[in-house]
C-alpha cells in the first residue's frame, strides 16, 4: 500500500474515527436493493430518495471523476448498560445515537479535519472530495460493506466484527486512485443492482433475531425495512398522525428505535467507543415521562438544543409521548397520573397532538375516559380528532381499551 494511504487512515483514525477503509468508487457497491424498494413503496413519504437515487447508485454524478471513497465509522456504544434504557418504570426509551450530540454536526467537525489531512497528504485539491455523514445522495452502507467495514445484515444496517451494530457511518469522494480494502469473504459473488444481493446476510446465517423482534413487523424479508412499518420512520419521519395499529407496538420507545440491532449476536463483541466524535447528553435519559408531556418550546428547545431531537419539533415529540404514555400505562384506569397532562393535550393548538392524546387517555382511562374527555370534545371540530373518540380501540370496545402487550 503506498505510503500516503498508510499515513492518512493513521490520521483519520486518530482523529477519532474508529474504522477507516477504502473502496473504488464504482457501482458495485452504491444501489444495492434501491430501485426495487423504492418501486415498492418501502421509502414511506421520504421522496428525497426518490429524487436522489440516480445520483446514490452513481458516484459520479455526485462528485464527477471520483474514483475512491473513503469509508468511515464511529464507534457510539457506551459500554456497559447503554443510557437509554429505562431505569424505572414508565421511563420512554431513546434511540441510542439520540442521546448524544448531533452527531451531523460532531462528525461533520471530524470530516473537515479529515479533510486538511487529505489535502496535506494526498496533495489533492478542494475542489476534488466531497464528504457526507448521513446528508447526501450517498449509500455509506453500500460504501462501508465494500470496503469491509462490516456486512449488511438482515436487519438491513451494517454490522461489524469488532463494533456490532453500534457504528455511525460517514464517507468521502475523492478524485483519488486508492488501494480499496477487501470486503469481507471478498470470493463471494455479489449481485449489484438486484433485490437481494448475493452479500447479504453474510454472517447471519440461519439467525433472524431482528426480523422477529421487530414488534410492528417492519422487517418482512431479510434486509428489507418497510419505513411505513418501522417505528424509527414513525417517530421521526412521519410528521402526521401515527397509524393507530401501529401505535401498541411501538411501546415506550418515544425516538427512534433499536430493537433490531440490541437483539443482534454479533454485540456480543461491542466494546465501548473512545468518545472522540460523539458527546453525550445523559441528561435527556434522565427526563421522565411526566415531564415531557408537560415540555414548553422554551423547555424543548433548553433540553433538546445541538440534538438530532431537535428536528422533530415540540409538537412531533409530544404525539410521541403521548403515544408511549398510551402504551406504559395502558388499562391503569381514571387515577393515572399521566392523564392530566395528558387531557391538556387533548386541547393542544396542534390536531396531530390532541388526537393522540385523545387516544392515549382512552387507552388509559377505558371507560371513564368518555367523562374525563367530554369538555375537549364539546370543543373539537377537526375531524382527525373526532375520528379518534369514537374508533373502536381493539380489544376493548368503543370506549374500553386492554393493556398493551408491546
Amino acid at each position: 500500500m503506498d505510503p500516503r494511504q498508510t499515513e492518512l487512515r493513521r490520521r483519520l483514525l486518530a482523529l477519532g474515527f474508529d474504522e477507516v477503509a477504502f473502496a473504488p468508487a464504482d457501482t458495485a457497491a452504491s444501489g444495492w436493493g434501491l430501485p426495487h424498494w423504492l418501486a415498492a413503496g418501502a421509502h414511506a413519504d421520504m421522496t428525497w430518495l426518490e429524487r436522489t437515487a440516480a445520483k446514490r447508485m452513481n458516484p459520479d454524478l455526485v462528485l464527477p471523476g471520483a474514483r475512491s471513497v473513503i469509508a468511515l465509522g464511529i464507534n457510539y456504544w457506551p459500554g456497559g448498560p447503554a443510557p437509554g434504557e429505562p431505569k424505572a418504570a414508565r421511563s420512554p426509551v431513546w434511540a441510542r445515537y439520540a442521546l448524544h450530540e448531533d452527531y451531523h454536526e460532531t462528525v461533520r467537525s471530524g470530516l473537515q479535519a479529515a479533510a486538511r489531512a487529505l489535502e496535506e497528504i494526498c496533495g489533492v485539491g478542494g475542489g476534488d472530495y466531497r464528504y457526507y455523514v448521513d446528508t447526501g445522495p450517498v449509500m455509506e452502507r453500500g460504501w462501508a460493506e465494500r470496503a469491509g467495514l462490516g456486512f449488511l445484515g438482515k436487519n438491513g444496517m451494517l454490522i461489524s466484527r469488532t463494533h456490532g451494530n453500534w457504528l455511525l457511518l460517514a464517507a468521502i469522494l475523492v478524485r483519488l486512485d486508492l488501494e480499496p480494502d477487501p470486503p469481507l469473504r471478498p470470493r463471494l459473488a455479489a449481485a449489484p443492482g438486484s433485490a437481494n444481493p448475493a452479500r447479504l446476510g453474510l454472517l447471519c446465517g440461519k439467525c433472524t433475531r431482528c426480523m422477529d423482534a421487530c414488534p410492528t413487523a417492519a422487517i418482512p424479508r431479510p434486509g428489507w425495512v418497510d419505513a411505513r412499518r418501522c417505528i424509527s420512520y414513525q417517530t421521526i419521519e412521519n410528521r402526521g398522525a401515527i397509524p393507530r395499529d401501529l401505535r401498541p407496538g411501538i411501546g415506550d420507545r418515544i425516538f427512534g428505535c433499536d430493537i433490531c440491532l440490541e437483539v443482534c449476536p454479533w454485540n456480543r463483541f461491542a466494546r465501548a467507543g473512545r468518545g472522540m466524535l460523539v458527546a453525550t447528553r445523559r441528561e435527556i435519559a434522565a427526563t421522565s415521562l411526566a415531564e415531557l408531556l408537560e415540555l414548553t418550546p422554551a423547555g424543548f428547545a433548553r433540553l433538546f438544543r445541538r440534538t438530532p431531537i431537535k428536528r422533530l419539533k415540540l409538537a412531533g415529540l409530544l404525539r410521541n409521548a403521548c403515544v408511549v404514555a398510551g402504551n406504559v400505562a395502558a388499562g391503569a384506569g381514571a387515577a393515572d397520573p399521566l392523564l392530566a397532562p395528558l387531557l391538556r393535550l387533548a386541547g393542544h393548538a396542534d390536531p396531530v397532538v390532541r388526537g393522540h392524546a385523545v387516544w392515549a387517555v382512552r387507552r388509559i382511562a377505558g371507560p371513564a375516559a368518555r367523562s374525563l374527555l367530554a369538555a375537549a370534545r364539546a370543543r373539537e371540530s377537526e375531524a382527525s380528532v373526532l375520528g379518534e373518540y369514537d374508533v373502536e380501540i381493539p380489544g376493548a370496545g368503543a370506549t374500553g381499551t386492554a393493556p398493551s402487550s408491546a
